[in-house]
């Protein structure tokens, strides 16, 4: 090959190369995901979710009165509540009582709100044992629903335990709690409030 040959082939490899070079940079610029501007996360704050709660409130209660059985047996109480607010509102403490044909329920539940993980912490208690109940439900509200759950046991099986809070409004408040034995496929309803505020 001539010294002309040669300089032919080195100028048609050079812009094949150039070429290559250009479809593969369009190739991963037609690729690559739109680079989006960054927004910085906002932290919720949730100290306040069970700011609705407090006040005094007229309380109607329906339990069943054999969870995971297979009953469908109900009973119902009337009676009141009184929320009072602790640590400007990152707890509370309300005291609960009511009557019905099966007798006299009188309890207290502390709720603790802690702000590293945003999540609330709600302990029950009832005055036929004096002590709290078992481990704490936790959880948070989003989109004004509350979501809390632990992990205890009923007659001796492991269940998980749900408590919802639900339709809040300035006078009103629903609450459920049910129970799973089935690692939370299915959840039995057995605790249904619902509280009217006293003006």
């Amino acid at each position: 090959m001539n010294f002309k040959g040669i300089r032919t082939y080195l100028a048609i490899w050079s812009l094949m190369v150039v070429l290559q070079a250009t479809q593969a940079t369009a190739q991963q610029n037609a690729t690559a995901p739109a680079q989006t501007p960054q927004i910085p996360r906002v932290e919720r704050d949730g100290q306040h979710d069970f700011d609705f709660e407090i006040g005094s409130w007229k309380i109607h209660l329906k339990r069943r009165l054999k969870p995971l059985t297979g009953s469908n047996t109900w009973v119902e109480f009337d009676g009141t509540s009184v929320t009072r607010k602790v640590w400007d509102g990152r707890a509370n403490l309300e005291e609960f009582e009511t009557d019905g044909p099966t007798g006299h329920i009188e309890g207290l539940t502390l709720r603790l709100y802690n702000p590293q993980t945003q999540q609330w912490s709600l302990y029950w208690a009832n005055s036929k044992d004096g002590t709290m109940g078992g481990p704490p439900n936790i959880g948070e509200f989003k989109n004004g629903r509350g979501e809390f759950y632990c992990q205890d046991t009923f007659n001796g099986r492991a269940i998980l335990i749900r408590y919802v809070w639900s339709d809040i409004t300035p006078n009103s408040a629903h609450f459920e709690q049910s129970f799973s034995d089935d690692g939370g496929k299915t959840w039995e309803v057995n605790w249904i409030t619902d509280q009217t505020r006293v003006q």
